[in-house]
């Protein structure tokens, strides 16, 4: 029968190929967002622009990027073509970074005033664009795993090698910036050492994408997209005197279709299912714990611990590091909703157990924030993984809404993070405050990097004990679709 046999393939679990082609999809996101968030600070004061002007750009492409979720998801969710979006994303990603990092200032071309003011206009076009070409390729890529299978097992390992790749990613970024800093100390050349790393890191991202594009096949709606089944009926029923039967499974499907996903937007059918709450809270509360700490590990190893210059990029790289062979790990575990709830409370506890040693860590015990570090990259890729696959547990066989689902949750966790970060950076001090090394004492920096995200791990581990898991399966037929 057309519709079991439709099902019965896209519930076949995927291949390592099939997994590592999703996986790689990202990677030029990944790229772009940390060398963003790391460098772009650095990168705009050296060349001469206010802090103020660069918080507000900052500030400007948080939001982009928190609206355009909404957006991207919206329209995804309409009109389907997963890979499509992915592409014009990625063309937009590729060409607004590349620009704004080479300086290049179109709108000055445009009208040929090459000033100050019409400069910052044009940094914040490719802001925007940049944001906005970053969230369409957010949404395609997660919303699509639904699509790619219903095994279960399947679906995690693609969330868990997607996010070994962010830290891959992160490690590309770090390691060849190490490599291109290094290279010269002359202040005269900082700009294009930016220019360096951006090209190179755009056209690594690209081949990944490239990767992405051969390896994976643009998702079908398998359960509820009546025109897929119509499709299929129409290939086994050729003739005349089979009409009649091609029309009856029409009408057949057009009721299963419409029982099982109503009419009417499917971000209202959303919104009136508590498990979405909980899901997104779970979300939110572990991108709240993953953000927060990035931002503000480099100032506490550097100003709270006084460790050494090149513990800003040894630290985080043993965090990405550790998380990347977490999630590889990860991919060879068959996932339950159980198991997704105990993976995740485990990496909730072991961050309160690092919070805890954050914010009680004196100086002249600096050194054992090499070995925190490794417990806390596994307990982000134990988060991680585990929230983004109950995303895909809470979606489970309901495709033509899931894009909603994924980009509803990146807009509250892209505004919630930057309301926080622009909170807790306002109270930042400048200069280092004078501490006893045997003592640890109270900082803007450690209480960020310390307490929130204890608190945001304890939470989310809460909201999972009262969260149960509904795999929902289509009503059974009375009798045979093509009896």
């Amino acid at each position: 029968m057309i519709g079991s046999n439709v099902e019965n393939e896209e519930a076949k679990p995927l291949g390592r190929w099939s997994v590592l082609a999703y996986g790689v999809g990202h990677v030029l996101n990944d790229i772009t967002s940390t060398y963003w968030y790391t460098y772009l600070l650095l990168y705009l004061t050296s060349i001469g622009m206010p802090p103020k002007q660069v918080a507000a750009l900052a500030i400007t492409g948080q939001f982009t990027d928190a609206t355009m979720t909404i957006i991207a998801g919206e329209l995804i969710d309409r009109f389907g073509h997963f890979k499509i979006w992915h592409a014009v994303g990625t063309v937009l990603v590729s060409a607004a970074f590349s620009s704004f990092y080479w300086g290049v200032c179109v709108p000055c071309k445009i009208i040929g005033i090459n000033t100050p003011l019409v400069q910052m206009i044009g940094y914040y076009m490719f802001d925007i664009l940049f944001s906005g070409g970053w969230s369409c390729t957010q949404v395609s890529h997660m919303a699509m795993v639904n699509g790619l299978t219903m095994d279960q097992t399947s679906r995690v390992a693609c969330v868990s090698c997607r996010n070994a790749f962010t830290m891959v990613a992160s490690l590309i970024v770090y390691g060849i910036g190490f490599f291109i800093f290094n290279s010269s100390v002359k202040q005269v050349e900082i700009k294009e050492q930016y220019h360096l790393l951006a090209t190179i890191t755009v056209l690594i991202g690209c081949f990944f994408v490239i990767l992405f594009h051969l390896g994976t096949k643009e998702p079908r709606f398998v359960i509820y997209s009546v025109p897929l089944l119509i499709w299929k009926a129409r290939m086994y029923f050729i003739n005349e005197e089979t009409n009649y039967k091609v029309k009856h499974l029409l009408c057949r499907v057009k009721q299963v279709s419409h029982k099982t996903n109503p009419r009417g937007s499917s971000w209202k059918r959303w919104l009136k299912n508590g498990l979405y709450y909980r899901v997104a809270s779970i979300y939110v509360l572990t991108r709240v714990v993953t953000n927060i700490s990035q931002v503000f590990l480099a100032l506490y190893v550097i100003s709270d611990l006084h460790m050494s210059q090149s513990s800003k990029a040894l630290v985080p790289a043993i965090i990405y590091l550790c998380s990347f062979i977490t999630s590889i790990l990860l991919q060879e575990l068959e996932w339950s909703s159980h198991r997704l709830k105990a993976i995740f409370s485990v990496g909730g506890f072991l961050w309160l157990f690092c919070s805890s040693v954050v914010l009680s860590l004196p100086i002249n015990m600096n050194v054992f924030m090499y070995i925190l570090s490794v417990v806390i990259g596994i307990a982000n890729a134990f988060m991680m993984v585990t929230s983004v696959g109950m995303e895909s547990e809470l979606v489970d066989k309901e495709v033509e809404g899931s894009a909603f689902v994924y980009g509803s949750l990146g807009f509250v966790e892209k505004v919630l993070c930057g309301v926080m970060l622009y909170i807790l950076e306002s109270y930042e001090s400048v200069t280092p405050a004078a501490c006893n090394p045997a003592y640890p004492c109270f900082t803007v920096t450690r209480f960020s990097l310390g307490f929130i995200p204890g608190v945001a791990a304890l939470a989310g581990v809460i909201v999972t004990c009262f969260t149960k898991f509904r795999t929902s399966h289509p009503d059974p037929l009375a009798e045979p679709l093509l009896a």
